[in-house]
C-alpha cells in the first residue's frame, strides 16, 4: 500500500485519476438508468436491453475512431465536441418520450459520441511515471474505477426507485459534464501530443496482445453485464437491493486489484484471474436469495480489477506510444460490444425463462473467457522483470553530411 501513496504523492497522478474517474462515473450509471428507465416505459426487459444494446454499439464503434482522432487532431478538441454531443443525447433519452426505435437511435448517438477519456488517461499514464510506476499504476487505475461501480449503481438504483429514472440520467450527465470538464482542463491533457500513428486503422489488431486482450475484455464484460441485469430482474425495480449488491461487489474487485497489484504477470496471469470471475458467477444462480449472491459476487469481483490491469499492462508493453490510444480504443470497443450482447441475450432470455436467464449467460460469456485465456496464454507477454512502458516509435532521421 506504500507503493500506491509513493503513486498518488506523484505531481498530477491524484489529480488526473480523480477527474477521469468523476468523469467516467456515467459508465456505472447509464446502464442501470437506461434499463429501469426504458423498461418502464414499454414494460419490457428486451425493449431495454435493445436501447442499451444499441449505445453499446455506438460506443464501440467509436472507441478506436475518436482515439485515433485524438492523434491527428489533438486531444482537447476531440474531447470538448464528443462531451457536448453524448450530454446532449444522455438528457434527451431522459427528457423526450419518444417510440423505442427513436429511443435505440438516440443511444446510438450518444455510444457514438462518448468522450474518450479511458484511452486518453491510459496514454497520458506512461509519460506521468517512471517505468517501474507503471504497472503498479494500471492496477491502481484498475481498481480505482471500481469506485465508478460501488458508486454509480447505488446512486442510480436509490435515485430511480426512491424519486424517479428521469432523475437518475440527469444525475448521470451532471457527472459527466462536470467531470469531462474537469479532465479536459487538467493540465497533463495539454501537455501530452499523441504521435499522429502512421498506419492504417485497425492494424494494431495484429498484435496478438491487443486481440487477446479485446477479446477477453468482451467476454468478461459481457458477462458481467449479463448478471447485472439479471440482479436487477430477481430483485425488481422497487427496492435498494440490486444496488447493494453492486456495490459489494465493485468493493470485492477494488481489494482484488490492490491486493494482487504487485504480482508478476506471467503468461497465465489473465487466465487464472478469469478463473477466479468464473467461480463466482457459476455459484451465482444456486439461490437468488440476497446474501448467497453477495457471497457469489465477492468472488467474482476478486478477479474483475486483476484481470483489468493484466490487460492494460500487456497491451501498454506490446505497442509503439503512437498506437496506444487506439489499442485502449479497441480494448473499449471489446468491452463495449460485450456489454451490448450481455445486456441483449440476458434482456431476452429473462423475458422467456425468467432471472436466471441472466445468470446462465454470465456463465456462458466467463467460461469461454476461461477457455480463451488459457487456449492463448501464448499470445500474453510475459511481464515478469519487465515494465510495461510502450515501445518507443522510430523514423529514419535526415543525416547533414
Amino acid at each position: 500500500m506504500s507503493g500506491y501513496g509513493d503513486l498518488l504523492r506523484t505531481p498530477g497522478v491524484a489529480r488526473i485519476i480523480s477527474a477521469q474517474l468523476t468523469a467516467r462515473l456515467p459508465s456505472g450509471m447509464l446502464s442501470l438508468a437506461f434499463l429501469i428507465h426504458i423498461e418502464g416505459i414499454f414494460d419490457s426487459y428486451a425493449a431495454a436491453g435493445l436501447v442499451l444494446a444499441a449505445t453499446s454499439v455506438g460506443q464501440a464503434v467509436a472507441g478506436p475512431l475518436t482515439s485515433r482522432w485524438m492523434g491527428a487532431l489533438g486531444m482537447r478538441p476531440v474531447l470538448v465536441v464528443t462531451l457536448i454531443v453524448c450530454a446532449t443525447g444522455i438528457l434527451l433519452i431522459a427528457f423526450a418520450p419518444m417510440p423505442i426505435w427513436l429511443y435505440m437511435i438516440v443511444g446510438l448517438v450518444t455510444g457514438l459520441s462518448t468522450p474518450p477519456i479511458q484511452p486518453a488517461v491510459r496514454t497520458i499514464y506512461p509519460k506521468m511515471v517512471t517505468s517501474r510506476q507503471l504497472t503498479p499504476l494500471f492496477s491502481l487505475d484498475a481498481s480505482a474505477q471500481e469506485i465508478i461501480w460501488i458508486m454509480g449503481p447505488v446512486m442510480t438504483v436509490f435515485l430511480a426507485t426512491q424519486v424517479s429514472s428521469v432523475i437518475a440520467i440527469a444525475v448521470a450527465a451532471v457527472f459527466l459534464i462536470g467531470g469531462g470538464t474537469w479532465f479536459i482542463a487538467c493540465p497533463e491533457v495539454g501537455k501530452v501530443r499523441i504521435p499522429r500513428s502512421r498506419r492504417r486503422m485497425g492494424v494494431v489488431l495484429r498484435n496478438r496482445a491487443v486481440l487477446l486482450s479485446t477479446i477477453t475484455g468482451f467476454l468478461l464484460i459481457g458477462s458481467a453485464a449479463s448478471i447485472e441485469v439479471g440482479v436487477v430482474a430477481v430483485f425488481g425495480e422497487e427496492g435498494a437491493e440490486a444496488g447493494i449488491l453492486f456495490g459489494i461487489w465493485a468493493i470485492a474487485s477494488l481489494i482484488g486489484g490492490l491486493s494482487m497489484g504487485h504480482l508478476p504477470i506471467g503468461p497465465w496471469a489473465l487466465a487464472r484471474r478469469m478463473g477466479i470471475l468464473f467461480v463466482g458467477m457459476a455459484a451465482a444462480p444456486f439461490a437468488l436469495e440476497f446474501w448467497w449472491l453477495a457471497f457469489a459476487l465477492v468472488i467474482a469481483g476478486i478477479g474483475i480489477a486483476p484481470a483489468l490491469a493484466v490487460m492494460f499492462a500487456i497491451v501498454s508493453a506490446s505497442v509503439k506510444f503512437s498506437e496506444t490510444a487506439e489499442a485502449y480504443g479497441w480494448l473499449g470497443t471489446g468491452q463495449l460490444i460485450g456489454a451490448a450482447f450481455g445486456s441483449a441475450v440476458a434482456g431476452f432470455l429473462i423475458d422467456e425463462i425468467g432471472p436466471l436467464g441472466g445468470f446462465y449467460t454470465a456463465i456462458g460469456f466467463a467460461l469461454l473467457g476461461v477457455i480463451v485465456a488459457s487456449a492463448f496464454h501464448g499470445w500474453h507477454p510475459d511481464l515478469r522483470g519487465r515494465d510495461a512502458s510502450p515501445l518507443a516509435d522510430t523514423e529514419p532521421v535526415q543525416q547533414i553530411s
